[in-house]
């Protein structure tokens, strides 16, 4: 079945809506919502795109056997995956601890390390390390001992992936999906051409060999509130981003948030704590949003105030010709954004290279491959469906029993 991508369009965006709802309340009892096939299809799509699956099996009471069936299965993968990332990890620092660096296990892996979320809840599509300079070679040789490799490199990071293996395609989670790991010598992201790094802010001062926490809460917190902002920037977002913060947000104290505003003013924090806000009310002291409001530029502000989950993510289906704009903070930044969307750097150019070799979902799209004056053409000319979320559309289309029709 191949229906209209307007459809589609609608369908995801309607039940992205209603999943985030369901998931953020996480009260049972709640009515199963009236959906087509279509719409239980492209429900299970937005549920692997927001990473969710596996925590709606817990959390929703809707008991349609195909949906049951689809979340259970998922959380089993998620969770037999999470068995070999726990492995994993204990070996890692027990290298480190032998060839004496100190290494910072960030993101997905300090979460389930304070107890915020139990094996299987939440999928992990990588292990993120954070290293000094001075150790990265290092530690990229303790990658290759473990049977890795470098798969490319960035302005963000380094990729290493486990030799000899082939991505799982899949709809979803899958427990032999390869385990990639990319290592970070610094904490930034650019929104969306000025770099905001919180280097400083994050990294633990404990320079012992093996794996490290988070200094605090607040550290681990503005990591989580900056990679949030440059996904909500580039339009990719996911609501397992938002759950990861507002369940950290109950675990701090007034006191715990003050660090936040340590380093320099943290004005793109507020669009990632506003969505939190507006899906899962009461986890965000009022307090802190009020006084981000007064960092955060007037047009960012302004555009902030109506977003929501779906519109910020693969969601939306139509590809945004200038993701990000908004977050320009000066004129000579819009400026340069324009020239770069124009006109791609060489580095750029490099990073689409390196994306369509490694990704599977990317491979034998015709719009990929194309021109950049070209892509620039057809963006003017009629609506481009993102390529990431019509392939978990196919794959969920494709589960199960065919549709009707």
């Amino acid at each position: 079945m191949n229906p209209p991508l307007k459809l589609v369009r609608r369908g995801l965006r309607d039940t992205t809506e209603i999943l985030a709802n369901e998931l953020a309340r996480a009260l049972p009892g709640t009515d199963m919502p009236a959906w087509s096939e279509l719409e239980w299809r492209l429900a299970m799509a937005a549920a692997v795109a927001h990473g969710i699956s596996p925590l709606l099996c817990r959390f929703t009471t809707w008991q349609r056997p195909a949906w049951r069936r689809f979340l259970v299965e998922q959380r089993e993968h998620v969770e037999q995956r999470h068995e070999r990332i726990a492995d994993l990890l204990r070996r890692i620092d027990a290298g480190a601890r032998a060839k004496g660096l100190p290494l910072m296990a960030l993101k997905g892996s300090a979460l389930h390390a304070l107890g915020l979320y139990a094996a299987g809840d939440r999928p992990m599509a990588d292990i993120d390390l954070l290293v000094d300079d001075t150790h990265a070679d290092a530690t990229a040789d303790l990658l290759a001992s473990l049977g890795y490799e470098a798969s490319f490199s960035q302005w963000k990071h380094r990729v290493f992936k486990p030799r000899d293996t082939s991505p799982v395609m899949a709809l979803g989670e899958h427990r032999d999906t390869p385990v990639n790991i990319e290592l970070h010598t610094r904490i930034h992201e650019r929104l969306p051409v000025g770099t905001v790094d919180i280097t400083a802010q994050v990294r633990t001062a404990d320079a012992t060999p093996g794996i490290h926490a988070y200094p605090s809460l607040c550290a681990l917190m503005s990591h989580l509130l900056l990679h949030a902002a440059g996904n909500i920037c580039g339009r990719s977002l996911r609501l397992i981003h938002l759950n990861d913060i507002a369940l950290l947000a109950t675990r701090m104290t007034p006191a715990d948030w003050q660090p936040l505003w340590a380093g320099e003013t943290p004005w793109w924090a507020l669009p990632p704590l506003r969505l939190v806000a507006r899906y899962y009310r009461g986890a965000v002291p009022p307090s802190v949003l009020d006084r981000l409001e007064r960092d955060c530029p007037p047009i960012l502000r302004a555009f902030s105030r109506y977003q929501t989950l779906s519109s910020v993510s693969c969601s939306n289906l139509w590809l945004n010709a200038l993701p990000g704009l908004e977050w320009s903070r000066t004129p000579r930044e819009a400026m340069r954004y324009l020239r770069n969307r124009l006109r791609p750097t060489q580095e750029s150019v490099q990073e689409r290279k390196d994306m369509l070799r490694t990704q599977a979902w990317l491979q034998d799209q015709p719009w990929v491959t194309l021109g950049h004056r070209r892509r620039l053409l057809t963006w003017l000319t009629r609506p481009v469906p993102r390529m990431d979320t019509l392939y978990v559309v196919r794959k969920a289309l494709e589960h199960g029993a065919p549709l009707p029709g």
